[in-house]
């Protein structure tokens, strides 16, 4: 196979056509007369370079048929550099090639050493533009750890790449099985507290009895069976990130001591006298609603001004377009290895009902799902079956906006990252899910501004 990088010569004279093709020994020359047979070239080599003659057949003398064929291009491709090249006494149409879209232009008779340093500088400068999308792609990845290819959880990830840096004590809301924890990992990880220690609470996992001396530690003998000093689980969070999740569970009588820790930042252990003080980043969630709890008497209204200084909302796993059969593919790659199974994907039916599912326990209830599927198939392919599911009925497109043009790019967007899932993110299958050409796949990305892989 050529490596070389393909330019796309348009011109309809013969002679041109052979000096071409041996004028440019560091490409690879694709001929082509027409405008059919220039489309079928760019679909089929989606060259990054097209030097175009404006008269092609069937009217040479008349520029219509290289206008319109510059149009396609530009539709289908239009990153592609499109070099016109025009008779002697053309430069009207040249300025209008450019105007909608052509790199340059260049009149004949052509001068090959010329020519060959325009084609040239449109590689470079294609090269160029390739590359800072590829950096921009880079830069706006989802977080570690977090996997997501929908619009509302990369808007989600800058969020938190923003609150990451400073000391604002965060609220994450959402659903159980959301991922608020690896959210709070993220947070910490991106903040200048990396490396320090993470410690994590878990208020509705501990009784209440013990859960004061957990938080805040306590000293010998203040309570029977206290037989040593014992550090809280705050203290241990020294120059780190305390992570106080269901903070909803939190006892009533613990919440004016949380409160004052988070105000003066200094505790006091069981049975001790003295202040401590302790220096770390604050981070709670909870998937109860917490105005619920105020006005029900079981949460202070001022503890949760003090948590909530900045509140991030977590969305559920089924507001989340596409992000449900990446997920899955990701579970899927993990249990497969720790389970040393040999497992290469979903069925076509096993994806289908991933996506239309509504997931009410969230990405832990597809995990469990996942890793169970895993364990139990005895196929290559996790089927219906080792998921436990039902042939879905309707893929759950109910919220759609109202205005028509709205609904068909929100309807076309999630169905181009429904396919790349499908693909594995390889554009040409994807496209091919689509019914639809590569290029056309390009310019569908960025039309509604969706990250190629």
């Amino acid at each position: 196979m050529d490596d070389k990088k393909v330019l796309l010569v348009v011109e309809d004279d013969l002679g041109l056509q052979k000096q071409f093709k041996w004028s440019f020994p560091a490409y690879q020359v694709v001929i082509a007369g027409d405008r059919e047979s220039a489309i079928d070239a760019l679909r089929r080599y989606t060259p990054s370079v097209v030097t175009l003659d404006l008269g092609l057949p069937p009217d040479p003398a008349n520029a219509s048929e290289g206008l319109a064929t510059l149009k396609e291009i530009l539709e289908l491709a239009p990153k592609t550099k499109v070099i016109v090249v025009t008779g002697n006494d053309d430069r009207e149409n040249a300025i209008k090639a450019v105007a909608m879209g052509a790199y340059d232009f260049y009149q004949k008779p052509a001068d090959i050493d010329v020519l060959n340093l325009i084609v040239s500088r449109a590689f470079q400068l294609n090269s160029l533009e390739q590359e800072n999308i590829k950096l921009q792609q880079q830069t706006s990845e989802p977080l570690s750890g977090i996997i997501a290819v929908s619009e509302k959880m990369q808007k989600l990830s800058r969020m938190i790449e923003k609150i990451a840096p400073s000391s604002i004590t965060t609220l994450l809301l959402g659903e159980s099985g959301t991922g608020k924890e690896v959210l709070a990992h993220a947070i910490h990880e991106l903040s200048p507290r990396a490396g320090k220690p993470f410690v994590a609470v878990n208020c509705a996992a501990i009784p209440e009895t013990l859960l004061e001396s957990e938080l805040f530690g306590y000293e010998k003998g203040a309570f029977t069976g206290a037989a040593k000093q014992t550090i809280g689980k705050i203290e241990y969070a020294q120059g780190g990130t305390f992570f106080l999740d269901e903070i909803g569970d939190l006892p009533f009588s613990l919440q004016a001591k949380l409160l004052r820790f988070i105000q003066e930042r200094v505790i006091e252990r069981l049975g001790g006298r003295g202040e401590i003080p302790v220096d770390v980043r604050i981070i709670c969630a909870t998937h109860k609603n917490i105005q619920d709890l105020i006005d029900a008497g079981s949460f202070r209204e001022d503890l949760y001004y003090r948590v909530s200084e900045m509140v991030v909302n977590i969305p559920a796993l089924r507001e989340r377009d596409g992000d449900a059969i990446v997920i899955a593919k990701a579970f899927l790659n993990r249990y497969s290895e720790q389970e040393k199974r040999d497992i290469k994907g979903f069925t076509a039916e096993a994806k289908h009902a991933i996506e239309a599912y509504s997931w009410p326990g969230n990405i832990r209830q597809l995990e469990n799902k996942i890793k169970r599927a895993v364990v139990m198939t005895d196929d290559v392919y996790i089927s219906l079956e080792d998921l436990a599911m039902q042939t879905p009925t309707d893929l759950g497109l109910s919220s759609l906006p109202l205005n028509l043009k709205q609904v068909r790019e929100h309807a076309e967007t999630v169905a181009i990252k429904r396919a790349l899932a499908h693909a594995d993110n390889n554009i040409s299958n994807a496209a091919k899910l689509l019914g639809i050409t590569r290029p056309t796949l390009y310019t569908l990305f960025s039309k509604y501004g969706i990250e190629g892989h």
